[in-house]
C-alpha cells in the first residue's frame, strides 16, 4: 500500500513537474496560434479588398488570398513550434522527403494546378465569354486551379481538366457570337431589291447586334437558287434563338413579296431521242 502511494506521489511530482515546466510554452503556443488564425484571415479578407480595385479575375483574387492566409499562418506556426524549443531544421528536411513523395502520387493534380495559374495569369479567356475547347464548347462558368467549368448550350456542365486546356488549340469567341442563315431565292428574282430586305429584317430583329453590322450578301450560285448568306453578331445566349426566328421571319417576308425560294430541282434533257 506505501509502494503504490509512493509511486502516485512520484507520477503527481513528475506531472506537476511538468506542467511548470512546458505549463507556460504550451498556453503561450496556443495563444500564438489563436492570434495567427485571426490574423490569417484579416490579411486574406485585406487582400481581396485591396485587390478589388484591379482588374484580376475572381479566381485571381482567391488564389492572392488563400497564399497570403496560408503565409501568416505558417509564420505563427514556425514562432509556436519555436517557442516549444522544436528543431525546425529536422522537421523542414522531413517535410521535404514527404512533399516529394506527395508529389509524385499526385502528377496528374499537380499538372492541373500548373495549368491552372497558367490560364489564370494569361487569361486566354475570361467568366463569361464563351469558348469552344477539346472538342467541347460553352459559356466560361467558373475557373479554378483544377478545373474549368463551361455552361453547355443545352444548359449541362462541362467540367475540363485544365492541364486539356494548356497546350491545345482554343477558340474563345468572346461574349458574342456570329450566326450564319442562308435561303435560296430564283434567279430571275430582283437580287439587289431581296438583299435589301433581307438586311432589314435582320437589322429588325431585337437579338441581332447593331455593332458589327450584320453581313447580308450573295454566298454561292446553285444549280437551282441563288444562295443569300445572312451573317448577323448576336449575343451567346441568343445565338440559337436568332437564328430560328431569322429564318421565319425571311421565309414570311419572301412569301409576302412574291419572291420564289425554289426547290431543289434538275432539269434532265434528252438528245437524240427515237
Amino acid at each position: 500500500m506505501n509502494s503504490q502511494l509512493t509511486q502516485l506521489d512520484q507520477i503527481k511530482g513528475t506531472l506537476i513537474d511538468l506542467a511548470i515546466r512546458f505549463g507556460p510554452k504550451v498556453l503561450t503556443a496556443i495563444l500564438i496560434m489563436t492570434v495567427g488564425a485571426f490574423a490569417a484571415r484579416w490579411a486574406a479578407r485585406g487582400t481581396i479588398r485591396a485587390l478589388h480595385r484591379l482588374d484580376l479575375e475572381p479566381p485571381v483574387r482567391m488564389l492572392f488570398s488563400r497564399v497570403v492566409r496560408i503565409a501568416v499562418l505558417g509564420l505563427f506556426v514556425i514562432m509556436a513550434l519555436q517557442n516549444l524549443g522544436v528543431e525546425l531544421l529536422p522537421l523542414i528536411a522531413g517535410l521535404g522527403v514527404a512533399g516529394a513523395g506527395v508529389a509524385l502520387a499526385t502528377q496528374g493534380v499537380l499538372s492541373n494546378i500548373v495549368a491552372g495559374l497558367t490560364i489564370i495569369f494569361t487569361k486566354p479567356y475570361r467568366v463569361g465569354e464563351y469558348i469552344s475547347v477539346v472538342g467541347v464548347e460553352g459559356k466560361v462558368d467558373t475557373i479554378t486551379l483544377f478545373s474549368t467549368t463551361l455552361i453547355h448550350p443545352d444548359q449541362s456542365r462541362v467540367v475540363v481538366p485544365n492541364r486539356k486546356v494548356v497546350g491545345e488549340i482554343l477558340h474563345n469567341y468572346g461574349r458574342i457570337r456570329q450566326c450564319e442563315v442562308t435561303v435560296g431565292v430564283a434567279y430571275d428574282a430582283d437580287l439587289p431589291g431581296t438583299l435589301n430586305v433581307i438586311r432589314a429584317l435582320a437589322s429588325a430583329n431585337p437579338r441581332v447586334l447593331a455593332d458589327p453590322a450584320p453581313l447580308v450578301q450573295i454566298g454561292a450560285l446553285g444549280d437551282s437558287a441563288v444562295q443569300i448568306s445572312i451573317k448577323p453578331w448576336v449575343a451567346v445566349a441568343d445565338y440559337t434563338a436568332a437564328a430560328g426566328e431569322l429564318n421565319l421571319s425571311i421565309v414570311e417576308e419572301l412569301r409576302r413579296r412574291d419572291i420564289s425560294i425554289p426547290f431543289p430541282q434538275h432539269e434532265v434533257r434528252l438528245l437524240n431521242a427515237a
